[in-house]
């Protein structure tokens, strides 16, 4: 028999509350905290003093910001269709029936949960253009590597191709995911009528693996407006600034000039754009899923 009334309440609140009180305290407390920040100027050793809506006003002529943006979109603009088809290509070629799938599966996805600092210092080391074994793979076919991260005209490129190594394991489980839900029976009926494995993947497969597609592509998008891990530990922002991304700069204006308001304005900026990223795609879900 259910409990009813004030018993009732009182057990949810001893299940639930430690819970609530973390999430309160963790989660929505800084939050908050960060909304009434962005209006004020502190720099981490005096009282904040209320300046309104001042950091968002300089914010807006702020050309290191738009620079910043600008390269987030560039980095965006080129993982995004690298990631997803890289994934979707492997998704497809791990769910046939090929000898040590299960192992290969496991190998593609190991990079996920590889620390980002630990797969940078990684790539940082293979891209070095001195003694890197991709210039060195590239000088036994006689082709002159660049600079890489070193090279303002290759350095995002090269972020870009660090994460998309990084990232192709996330995307193939989804999409896999996807696959193992679509029935054979579409497979078996469009190979009788002539089809083949390109017009499979393009009528049959793209298609029902839409729903899966679109989760993949919101994660990686969001994720995408959020790069800073390899950007700070393999190029720190340079060469030149070719590679100052949004969130890099949030955390040298907070932690390295102190301007914790101004940080935190340019953090709610960004939270606006993923926000608005997000609420699109899932339209768009809802329209072609």
């Amino acid at each position: 028999m259910y409990e009813r009334g004030a018993r009732r309440w009182l057990t949810l609140a001893l299940f639930l509350g430690p819970s609530l009180l973390g999430l309160a305290l963790f989660l929505v407390g800084p939050i908050v905290a960060s909304l009434v920040l962005a209006f004020t100027s502190w720099d981490l050793l005096t009282p904040p003093s209320w300046v309104g809506t001042r950091n968002f006003v300089r914010l807006a002529d702020d050309p290191e910001f738009w620079t910043a943006l600008r390269h987030t979109l560039q980095f965006l603009a080129g993982y995004i269709p690298l990631v997803m088809t890289a994934g979707l290509l492997v998704a497809v070629a791990l769910n046939g029936r090929i000898v040590g799938r299960a192992f290969f599966r496991a190998v593609y996805f190991l990079p996920v949960v590889a620390s980002w600092v630990a797969v940078a210092l990684v790539w940082k080391w293979l891209l070095n253009p001195a003694f890197g074994l991709v210039n060195f793979l590239l000088a036994q076919v006689g082709v002159a590597g660049p600079a890489w991260l070193f090279d303002p005209s290759w350095a995002m490129f090269s972020v870009v191709l660090t994460s998309v190594w990084k990232d192709t394991g996330f995307v193939m489980v989804v999409l896999l995911a996807g696959l193992q839900g679509i029935p054979r029976e579409y497979y078996e009926a469009s190979s009788i009528d002539g089809a083949g494995p390109a017009q499979q993947l393009r009528y049959v497969t793209v298609p029902l693996l839409m729903p899966a597609l679109f989760f993949a592509l919101s994660i990686s998008l969001i994720n995408s407006f959020q790069v800073f891990d390899q950007v700070f530990v393999m190029t720190g922002g340079g060469p030149a600034g070719a590679t100052t991304v949004l969130v890099e700069r949030i955390v040298r204006q907070a932690f390295s000039f102190s301007r914790m308001g101004y940080a935190a304005a340019m953090s709610w900026v960004l939270f606006v754009f993923i926000f608005v990223v997000t609420i699109a795609f899932s339209r768009l879900q809802r329209r072609f899923a």
